[in-house]
């Protein structure tokens, strides 16, 4: 069968309020069409079982099997041939053996017994960071917490030099933008001059580094590629960039999503300083209610069997991660409720599935349980003054969280 499902309602991320609270579109979308083609010619799949199989499929991330249509024809009239650099070339956007080639040479710095070394630095840095919360009374815990925290880990874990982390996180957040539907060429453009300022800014801090080697994970992927046959340059800018951005801006809304959802839910964060032991379970239970990463994509490289439809090869077909972690058929019919001693938390989709499972998953769970364990623990009358959201569909989290303590 070839027919588009027949939709009354269609996947529409620009509506007004969706980047506020996009559950509800959600919701509908499960109820009346969890399976369909979208107008401007991308695929969406809604349900958890759905999602689940596709990101375990084996079809492709990279959008250079995607066939003609007005989405790759707007992106080819903004970018020409080449998108951006850290959409072509990291290994989230490569399929095997490529992606597996690039993956080897970080994974080790991401096993779970490296990631487990890190929590004295980690502890200390979100110590910090409370008490200088506690003296202010009031702060914005995006900016005090929610951003230095992963921000500094990863900076560390690559050895990178001093940088302005200002202009940085205002071209990532540009950046990460290309990770969502864009229909705007305006933004397209934008996504792009971010894009050669970042590469730029690459190119100077791996210059840099290999000048002042360390023992370190960019120096590490320099190696490599100084032995002749792993990394290209224009390949180990990009896995730098990647991850620079993937390891801070996915932590910073879970950090602050998370805390958000404890705090708009009281009986939870009661239920959380009673039993601290729930903490890790707690973290993926808030990674489920709001994902940090609300979908993921793949290119079907053959035509795809969802329930009684085929999606034709070429197709591009988002994956709903945030309306998966939300489907009642899956999770019950408290799917929308927060409950933290949720005893299948960890199935959430939030981390993606299949060989692109997020590398960083281990690291973002213990930065979470530190950060957000750590914070409850030392503000019993930590209230929610008011939230700004980040306006984005996919890395979708608070820009601002202002709180008391």
């Amino acid at each position: 069968m070839t027919d588009s499902a027949v939709s009354t309602f269609e996947f529409n991320p620009f509506a007004d309020g969706f980047t506020d609270d996009p559950y509800p579109h959600y919701a509908a979308l499960r109820a009346s069409s969890p399976v369909h083609e979208h107008p401007l010619g991308f695929w969406v799949l809604a349900e958890h079982d759905d999602v689940s199989a596709l990101l375990r499929s084996g079809h492709s991330v990279n959008t250079r099997h995607a066939a003609p249509g007005p989405l790759r024809d707007l992106r080819e009239s903004v970018y020409g041939d080449a998108g951006p650099r850290l959409n072509t070339l990291s290994m989230l956007d490569q399929d095997p053996p490529d992606h597996t080639r690039l993956r080897k040479l970080v994974a080790k710095a991401f096993t779970p017994r490296a990631v487990e070394a890190l929590e004295p630095r980690i502890v200390r840095l979100v110590d910090d960071a409370l008490d200088r919360i506690a003296a202010a009374g009031r702060v914005d815990l995006v900016a005090e917490l929610a951003f230095p925290l992963p921000f500094a880990v990863i900076s560390e874990m690559l050895g990178m030099p001093p940088i302005d982390h200002v202009r940085l996180r205002e071209l990532t957040g540009v950046m990460v933008r290309s990770v969502e539907p864009v229909v705007d060429p305006e933004l397209m453009a934008r996504i792009a001059e971010a894009d050669r300022e970042l590469v730029t800014i690459g190119e100077e801090v791996i210059d840099w580094k290999r000048r002042n080697p360390d023992e370190d994970l960019l120096t590490a992927l320099i190696a490599a590629e100084d032995d002749g046959d792993m990394l290209s340059d224009a390949e180990l800018v990009s896995q730098l960039l990647l991850l620079y951005v993937a390891g801070h801006e996915t932590t910073v809304n879970l950090i602050a999503g998370g805390t958000l959802a404890l705090l708009r839910n009281p009986d939870q964060l009661a239920l959380l300083r009673e039993r601290p032991e729930l903490t890790a379970n707690a973290v993926d239970e808030l990674l489920r209610y709001d994902s940090p990463v609300q979908m993921s994509r793949r290119i079907t490289l053959e035509p795809y069997h969802v329930r009684e439809f085929e999606i034709p090869a070429g197709s591009f077909v988002i994956a709903s991660l945030a309306s998966a972690n939300r489907d009642p058929k899956f999770w019950g019919d408290d799917a929308d409720a927060l409950r933290l001693d949720r005893p299948n938390a960890r199935q959430h989709s939030s981390f993606g599935a299949g060989v692109h499972h997020c590398l960083g998953a281990a690291l973002a769970r213990l930065e979470g349980r530190v950060a957000i364990g750590r914070l409850v623990e030392r503000f019993p009358e930590l209230a929610l003054e008011s939230v700004r959201w980040n306006g984005r569909i996919n890395l979708r989290g608070p820009e601002e969280l202002m709180v008391t303590v």
